[in-house]
């Protein structure tokens, strides 16, 4: 990794650990439950992202380093919170999507971020079982 894209990617980790714990809390906020791989605990991180039908697609901006990607990885039964209402779902990693086509299509306030701080994008699909 480049020395600018470890920059990029401490400042962006660094303020999200201060944002993330008040954002997450918001009612409409997209939230994104997976089980801690270590801890086994419920690990929930704001996201942006759609729906589109049985499926919720979203773009991580730090690909496997990314936390959440990490625990998804480790274990795919996750939940998703849209707004205000919670799904269960299975994540998959699709490292073949384009992300950025993928964005277009996704909200654009969350794809700017994700585009501007994001170093090794990669698509997330979740198959939504509760629908």
């Amino acid at each position: 990794m480049s020395r600018l894209a470890d920059l990029r990617f401490r400042a962006a980790t660094s303020f999200q650990r201060r944002v993330n714990p008040i954002v997450r809390h918001l009612p409409l906020q997209t939230v994104l439950e997976t089980k801690g791989r270590v801890s086994g605990l419920p690990r929930r991180t704001p996201v942006g992202g759609r729906r589109v039908g049985d499926s919720f697609w979203l773009v991580s901006e730090f690909g496997e380093r990314s936390q959440y990607v990490r625990n998804i990885k480790a274990d795919p039964r996750v939940r998703v919170r849209i707004r205000g209402r919670w799904h269960t779902g299975t994540a998959h990693l699709l490292p073949d999507d384009d992300p950025v086509a993928r964005l277009r299509r996704l909200p654009r306030v969350n794809g700017l971020g994700v585009r501007a701080f994001g170093t090794d994008l990669l698509t997330v699909r979740v198959d939504l079982t509760d629908v």
